[in-house]
């Protein structure tokens, strides 16, 4: 009897802190999607297909990763079982939200329109959290780091802004950003951006900049030029901020 092919959509979330990031890796140990393979391919009683809507490095969390599974079941399963088993045979700090059956077609990465991160800043020592944030002891001035962050969205070269991954495959460093902004809530500093994709660390570097300008270390202006690639060249990787306060925190694809 020749097996079926099908195709879920799947949303998860996860806490990335003992991960090497979503994407399976030759020499990484552990990594988000080689254990949702290893429990999908128990459930299924075979191989299976994945993919996620994108990557996340190593210590990043996220509120709404999007994958699409295809398999060839043994069974039939509903979503719902489906959502059941996998959270039965996932650690705890992965945990499938939703599973919806989609189109033979539907691609979680190349259908996704858009993609959109949240980075979160302390501005106290906090007990419970610790693991979601950067905790910035100096007083920041936030009104100075929004000025900034309002300059983000548009089309700009972000080049200052990359790390080359070890893969050595060569991408342009032309970013469309939909929107950036900084908000404030309960002592802390959320920023927002969405774009429809993202370079490496180009986030976490970019809101390291963003406390540099919050620390009057770099002008409005001086952080201006600098994601449009110009000016005096400063060693913006050693701002890069750290992975744990940053969440992939939603996908969009295109309405049905």
């Amino acid at each position: 009897m020749i097996r079926e092919v099908k195709t879920w959509k799947i949303l998860l979330e996860y806490d990335g802190s003992r991960y090497y990031g979503w994407a399976e890796q030759t020499n990484a140990p552990r990594t988000v999607m080689g254990e949702l393979r290893k429990a999908a391919e128990c459930f299924f009683e075979g191989p299976v297909e994945l993919m996620g809507s994108g990557r996340t490095d190593s210590g990043v969390h996220a509120a709404a990763q999007v994958a699409h599974l295809r398999a060839k079941p043994r069974r039939p399963a509903t979503p719902e079982q489906i959502i059941r088993a996998l959270n039965d045979l996932l650690p705890a700090d992965i945990a499938v939200l939703d599973v919806e059956e989609a189109s033979a077609k539907f691609n979680a990465r190349h259908d996704a329109i858009a993609r959109s991160y949240i980075y979160q800043i302390s501005r106290r020592k906090t007990a419970f959290s610790k693991k979601y944030v950067w905790w910035i002891k100096e007083p920041l001035d936030v009104a100075r780091m929004s000025e900034a962050a309002a300059l983000i969205a548009g089309r700009h070269d972000f080049a200052r802004f990359y790390s080359k991954d070890s893969s050595g495959g060569k991408e342009s460093t032309v970013v469309v950003v939909t929107s950036a902004a900084i908000e404030e809530d309960d002592g802390m500093l959320l920023f927002r951006i969405e774009a429809s994709h993202f370079i490496w660390k180009m986030v976490r570097r970019l809101v390291g900049a963003l406390v540099k300008v919050g620390l009057r270390q770099l002008t409005v202006a001086q952080f201006g030029a600098l994601i449009e690639n110009k000016g005096p060249v400063h060693d913006v990787a050693s701002w890069t901020a750290p992975a744990s306060g940053l969440f992939l925190e939603k996908v969009r694809y295109p309405a049905v």
